[in-house]
């Protein structure tokens, strides 16, 4: 298999149009042609996460430059940060103009004695061959300086804008046409930036704007939540039309697939069915098709757990990597149920029907799964002619099983990858072989960061040491699932104690000044364990420091539990270090 990787770039030109987005650009594209008359005009093409902003974009730019005066200029606002994007976006629109213009700007901007520090510079325009950036740069200068400058901005580049636009040598005016993309994933304070630079200082005839952005995000449950009532009229002044990027057609995204395959070279792996489930599983999401298709390449072609399994099960399981990382992450555990966790999400599917129907019949099988659910978990069966206690028991359930499996069981779309994954012969062995190659918890990435200002560093490691000398025991009936993470502390300065059961971590606290306690909290067959232990250690007195129950696996019992004793739960490393670091910094205050 000749594989090759799939790149997250947006379309460059019409023959990398996958999606046959081309229509739609070739009709906005006409839009902001024959609108020039209507200028300044703002357009917002918005759409959710990876479905194709960017990409329709690049196609709209590439149609306007085929007509006669129109020019384009593109600016990523996520470079920017905070009011830098406002002289950014601006410098960006300036750097498009001619050089004669930009002097012609300059040179008006100095004559009128607006602005006397600039006034010798100006003089020696005519003597030195300035380029354009560093006629711009002298030109935001001058509008910038002060508040008074920044008042007679927008008349200096309407005037600017107004010179260039009608010094077309045809007809029609010229039209500038900026591009701003990635709008939504900047801060507040830059979004705001952006739109002071558009409808402030660049709303002038010849300009129209076309910004790409999930208008959610942006709205006022989302990443504006906190402006005032005035700001939020602000930004609705900002778009004048939007166009929201439609979901592609079941059809359409089956053929964007096929496509994706064959430009990967997997195509003779993803037969007709595999590729439809994709198609269906990744919600029509063009940049998490690639996604997948890129995981699902890599994995048969370097991974070897997969040798033994069906290319079905690789993309099944991908797509809960991908999709569902939280449930993933529960799905490798190895200190929860007797169970993997897809088994068990639909047995408590099942009981959460029945308990929650009480009135309804039964379909046939499932009173006693629903019953046998129920007493795994040491609760009791439901009684047949006592219904109305049946939702206090199903709350009951849900209190010793994951975190977030209520709301699973509303999501058709999860219920129904679980249901195929479990249909597959091979499941038990499959989830088998992942939990046994997987560590406890991904740890994730901390080397390689710049230490922090006043930190040591462990000598020979070259790791920042965030917490030198603190001793940190770690409990857990297997010791060798944390050995990365372990490691991961000693090099960041730590001491790190092990005991294997409570005999063992006793004799440590009773001998040693713990500075964080790390725990697992089921042992062998005690689902509490780790909880209980810290219970009676607080309660005597033995260990009342910080302490943290490391898991895959937590659920609402266990967070109220480990609230109640003082304690965290990480279900990551990088929770994980983050409590370390706060343990560290309360031992020094």
């Amino acid at each position: 298999m000749e594989f090759s990787l799939l790149n997250d770039e947006p379309v460059a030109g019409p023959g990398d149009d996958l999606l046959g987005t081309g229509r739609a650009a070739r009709e906005l594209a006409r839009l902001l042609h024959d609108s020039r008359g209507a200028t300044p005009l703002t357009l917002a093409v918005d759409a959710g996460w990876g479905m194709g902003k960017s990409s329709l974009m690049r196609l709209v730019d590439a149609e306007l430059r085929t007509r006669p005066g129109v020019h384009t200029v593109w600016y990523n606002a996520w470079t920017s940060t905070g009011a830098d994007a406002l002289e950014g976006l601006i410098k960006s629109v300036l750097m498009r103009f001619d050089r004669r213009f930009l002097r012609r700007a300059l040179g008006h901007v100095s004559g009128h004695g607006a602005f006397y520090g600039f006034a010798r510079a100006a003089l020696t325009l005519g003597l030195a061959p300035f380029g354009a950036a560093a006629l711009v740069d002298r030109l935001w200068h001058a509008l910038s300086v002060d508040a008074r400058s920044r008042n007679a901005m927008r008349d200096a580049l309407l005037r600017l804008t107004q010179d260039w636009a009608e010094s077309a040598p045809y007809d029609t005016r010229r039209l500038l046409v900026v591009f701003v993309d990635d709008l939504d994933r900047c801060s507040e304070e830059t979004v705001l930036a952006v739109c002071e630079a558009v409808k402030v200082y660049l709303d002038v005839p010849g300009l129209a704007f076309v910004i790409g952005c999930d208008r959610s995000a942006l709205g006022p449950s989302g990443l504006l939540r906190d402006l005032s009532p005035a700001g939020s009229a602000f930004m609705e002044k900002i778009f004048q039309t939007s166009y929201r990027v439609p979901v592609p057609a079941t059809a359409e995204v089956r053929a964007y697939v096929d496509r994706c395959a064959q430009r990967s070279g997997i195509q003779d792996l993803l037969g007709g069915h595999l590729a439809e489930l994709i198609a269906l599983r990744s919600a029509r999401n063009p940049r998490r098709i690639k996604r997948l298709i890129n995981g699902f390449g890599l994995e048969c072609a370097l991974n070897p757990v997969w040798e033994s399994f069906s290319a079905e099960a690789v993309i099944r399981v991908l797509l809960l990597q991908q999709l569902y990382p939280d449930f993933y992450r529960v799905l490798l555990a190895r200190d929860g149920a007797d169970v993997h966790a897809a088994r068990e999400f639909l047995r408590y599917r099942t009981a959460r029907r029945v308990l929650s129907q009480p009135f309804a019949r039964p379909e046939e099988g499932s009173w006693p799964a629903a019953v046998g659910c129920l007493l795994a978990y040491d609760l009791h069966a439901p009684e047949p002619d006592r219904p109305d206690d049946w939702g206090q028991l199903l709350a009951r359930l849900e209190e010793q099983l994951p975190t977030g499996f209520p709301e699973l069981a509303l999501d058709p779309n999860f219920v129904r990858l679980i249901e195929e994954l479990m249909a597959l012969t091979e499941v038990d062995d499959l989830v088998g072989q992942l939990q046994r190659g997987t560590p406890q918890l991904a740890p994730d990435p901390v080397d390689g960061a710049a230490p922090e200002p006043g930190s040591a560093a462990v000598p020979g490691s070259g790791v920042s040491a965030a917490y030198p000398g603190m001793q940190v025991l770690w409990i857990d009936d297997h010791p060798e699932r944390n050995t990365q993470f372990t490691e991961r502390l000693q090099e960041r300065g730590a001491r790190v104690w092990t005991a294997v059961n409570r005999a063992r971590a006793e004799q440590i606290l009773d001998t040693t000044r713990i500075g964080l306690l790390v725990s697992d909290v089921q042992r062998g067959l005690d689902r509490e364990a780790g909880l209980t232990d810290l219970g009676r250690w607080r309660e005597s007195g033995r260990y009342t420091g910080p302490a943290v129950f490391f898991t895959s696996r937590t659920t609402p019992s266990r967070e109220a539990r480990a609230e109640a004793l003082d304690a965290k739960v990480a279900t990551s490393g990088t929770l994980l270090f983050r409590y370390a670091e706060e343990a560290y910094e309360t031992s020094l205050a």
